[in-house]
C-alpha cells in the first residue's frame, strides 16, 4: 500500500529488513577453550617458568631457594658428566631417528602402494600401544645374557651371546632399537597420512612419461612429502632427546655412564641427589638446545611450504 507525501505523490513503503547479523559465539568458544588453557598454564607454562627461576638458585627441596646467579650454568659448562650425557644422547638420537624414519617411510609407502586395509594399520600401530616400561621389561627378558631367548637363539646359530644391555658398545644401540620397535608404527601412520595428500594424478602423469616406481619415489613422493617429513622429524627428534623410561628400566644409566642420557642425568640430580637448582639449569639448557634444533630444522626444510602449491 503506497503512502502519500505532503505534495500528494505516492511513495512505496520501505520494506522491513530482518537483521542478518551473525550471533557472537566468542563467549562459548572461550568457555570450551578454558579447560585446556587452565591445563596448559598449570602443567606447562608455570612449571617452565618455575624451572627457569630455580635454575638461578641453589635449592634442595628442604630449604628455601637461594639465589646464586649463573653458578649453575658455570658448573654445567665445566661438568664432564653433562658433556658425556649430551654425547650419549646425541648418539641415541642419531640411531633412533635414522632407523625409525627409514623404516617408517618404507612401511608407509608399502601401505600406500600395496594395501590400505584398516586392520593392517592397527597391526602396525600395536607396538605403540605398549608402554615404554612394559616394552623395556619385555626386552630385558628377551635379551638377558644368560636366560634371554634372543641370546639363546644367537648361541644356537653359532654367533654367540651378546651383552646387549651390559656392554658399553651395545647398550645405546639396543635402547635405540627398543624405541624404534615401539614408535615406528606411529611414525609410519603420520607419514602415511601425508602420502594421502599427494594427488594420484601426479603419479599417473609419471607413468605416462614412462617413469619407474623408484624414479617416481625419488622425484614425486619425497619432494611432495617434504613438509610432513619435516614435521615428523621435529616431533621425533624432540621426543628422542627426552628419552628416559627405557633407560631407567633397562640400564639405569649403565654400564658406567654408557647410557646416562640427559633426561636420566637430570632426574638423578633432582630426585637422587636433591640438587634441584642444578637440575633445573640442565633442563633449561636442554630446552634451549631443542628450540635451536627445531627452529633450524623448520627453516632449512622449508616445512611451511609445499611443492604442490
Amino acid at each position: 500500500m503506497a503512502s502519500t507525501t505532503s505534495t500528494g505523490t505516492a511513495s512505496p513503503s520501505a520494506p522491513v529488513r530482518a537483521s542478518s547479523r551473525a550471533p557472537d559465539d566468542t563467549k562459548l568458544a572461550l568457555l570450551f577453550i578454558l579447560p585446556a588453557f587452565i591445563g596448559y598454564v598449570a602443567f606447562m607454562l608455570w612449571p617452565t617458568l618455575r624451572g627457569i627461576y630455580l635454575s638461578f638458585t641453589k635449592y634442595n627441596l628442604l630449604t628455601p631457594p637461594e639465589f646464586n646467579g649463573l653458578d649453575n650454568y658455570t658448573r654445567m659448562v665445566q661438568d664432564p658428566i653433562f658433556w658425556n650425557s649430551l654425547k650419549v644422547t646425541l648418539w641415541y638420537v642419531v640411531l633412533n631417528i635414522g632407523f625409525q624414519t627409514l623404516f617408517a617411510l618404507v612401511i608407509a609407502v608399502m601401505m600406500q602402494r600395496l594395501t590400505q586395509k584398516t586392520w593392517l594399520r592397527a597391526i602396525v600401530l600395536t607396538p605403540y600401544l605398549v608402554s615404554n616400561v612394559v616394552a623395556a621389561m619385555i626386552f630385558i627378558w628377551i635379551l638377558d645374557y644368560q636366560l634371554g631367548i634372543g641370546n639363546a637363539v644367537l648361541d644356537w646359530i653359532g654367533i654367540g651371546r651378546i651383552g646387549f644391555l651390559s656392554d658399553e658398545t651395545w647398550a645405546i644401540p639396543t635402547i635405540a632399537a627398543i624405541n624404534v620397535w615401539r614408535h615406528v608404527g606411529y611414525t609410519a601412520l603420520l607419514i602415511f597420512a601425508g602420502l594421502q595428500t599427494i594427488p594420484e594424478t601426479v603419479y599417473e602423469a609419471g607413468r605416462i612419461d614412462g617413469a619407474s616406481e623408484n624414479r617416481m619415489f625419488r622425484s614425486i613422493t619425497i619432494p611432495l612429502l617434504r613438509p610432513i617429513l619435516a614435521l615428523v622429524l621435529i616431533i621425533t627428534i624432540v621426543g628422542s632427546f627426552q628419552v628416559f623410561d627405557t633407560v631407567a628400566i633397562a640400564t639405569q644409566g649403565g654400564p658406567g655412564n654408557a647410557t646416562r642420557v640427559l633426561q636420566y642425568y637430570i632426574y638423578d640430580l633432582a630426585f637422587g641427589r636433591f640438587q634441584f637448582g642444578y637440575a633445573s639449569a640442565l633442563s633449561v639448557g636442554l630446552l634451549i638446545v631443542l628450540m635451536v634444533i627445531s627452529i633450524a630444522q623448520y627453516k632449512l626444510s622449508r616445512a611451511d611450504t609445499s611443492d604442490l602449491d
